[in-house]
């Protein structure tokens, strides 16, 4: 409508390309995508780095929290998923394969798989809530159109959780993951939306009472929990009401990444119990959660959050030493040593490259820091110091 908007929409626009995961995410070598597996990430080294210290800090925190994890079968038969629902609401998104006369599923979501682990042993109401979590891959067909770099992919890790409680247990502890959610995307200076996802109009299972127990439940929840939030009219999953979770990113976009689903349909159809306290065998509740939502999306938000620029403890490129002759190359590597012995990723460019050009590159790198050495530094055992942004701390 006017010149002033116009301007800022562009400059959004050209920020945006700047920040492009797609295009970044190649060119820093932390992942790439290929025809023969469309719309499933090949993760680089460097990916990988930044990957498993994303979920070394999950781990962290969810034994913190309470939370056991567990690994359940990526493929499973095909009853199983008749007996969950998926199939009748599902199957569309679904991957089926056949083997010695029998018909299985890729899974598409960890819940069954939970289901089984629980309905392992029996339980004591003394258990709950019981809080099992699970990286698990799942597999989704998405059209081709609608692939788009990490952010809609057909496999994914999706760091789930499934809560195993009771009715009154329900407003405390998605409280308690409301602070989970607090906590980590904090760490990564993200902030977010909530928002209230209520039942669709068709393919839902359970009966209208347990959804609105369910609904009402959340959103006592969430008015205790006080953040602001916002209801989603019939976006809810067909199993049940749920919480989405919005990341704003560095232009102010919204990204769905975490959910809390809870559900009082699988108990049912998995004939899930747990013994009161008055000695009845009684059903559970089921808090379905996840907080980094996929993996795949969460870290492509954060190459877009940080445009490459990822803080020390996740940069795959943490120290780059830089030789200014071919007679410092030694000592440079004594440096390395030194470094890596106290954990830091570090490399040498002891190329025959002028050294502006060493730097240069080592910036666009996105490299933390960069130390020089040459005459001066060989001689008093130091380095020259700057940052990626240009900034020259002088010889340390």
């Amino acid at each position: 409508p006017d010149r002033k908007l116009l301007k800022e929409h562009l400059q959004i626009l050209e920020e945006a390309k700047k920040r492009d995961h797609k295009i970044l995410g190649p060119k820093l070598d932390l992942f790439t995508l290929h025809e023969e597996a469309p719309g499933i990430p090949f993760i680089h080294p460097k990916g990988m780095t930044i990957w498993n210290r994303l979920l070394d800090y999950w781990r962290e925190c969810h034994k913190r929290a309470g939370y056991v994890e567990i690994k359940t079968p990526t493929i499973l038969i095909k009853e199983l998923w008749e007996r969950s629902g998926h199939i009748q609401n599902y199957s569309e998104n679904m991957f089926f394969t056949s083997h010695e006369e029998r018909d299985f599923a890729i899974k598409p979501m960890n819940c069954p798989g939970a289901m089984l682990y629980y309905n392992e042993k029996n339980h004591s109401y003394r258990e709950l809530p019981w809080r099992v979590a699970e990286i698990g891959q799942v597999h989704r067909f998405e059209p081709s159109g609608s692939l788009s770099g990490l952010f809609r992919v057909r496999s994914f890790h999706q760091d789930d959780a499934h809560i195993f409680l009771k009715l009154s247990d329900v407003q405390s502890e998605v409280i308690k993951i409301l602070s989970l959610v607090q906590e980590i995307y904090s760490t990564f200076g993200l902030t977010y939306e909530l928002a209230l996802a209520t039942r669709p109009e068709k393919q839902t299972i359970g009966s209208d009472e347990a959804w609105d127990i369910s609904t009402k439940s959340l959103k006592a929840a969430l008015d205790v929990h006080g953040l602001p939030f916002k209801i989603n009219e019939g976006d809810g999953a067909f199993y049940g009401p749920k919480i989405d979770i919005y990341i704003h990113d560095a232009l102010k976009r919204l990204w769905q990444c975490g959910t809390i689903q809870l559900d009082m349909s699988l108990p049912e159809r998995f004939s899930l119990e747990f013994t009161d306290a008055d000695g009845t065998r009684q059903r559970p509740l089921i808090l379905h959660r996840t907080i980094l939502g996929s993996v795949e999306r969460f870290f492509g938000s954060l190459i877009e959050f940080y445009a490459g620029k990822f803080p020390l403890w996740l940069s795959p490129v943490q120290v780059r030493i830089v030789s200014v002759a071919t007679r410092h190359a030694d000592y440079a590597k004594e440096v390395q040593k030194v470094l890596q012995e106290k954990g830091f990723i570090t490399d040498v460019d002891d190329s025959n490259e002028s050294v502006s050009k060493k730097i240069r590159d080592a910036q666009l790198a996105q490299y933390n820091y960069i130390l020089t050495v040459g005459d001066q530094e060989l001689e008093h055992k130091s380095i020259a110091l700057r940052t990626r942004d240009n900034v020259v701390h002088g010889e340390l």
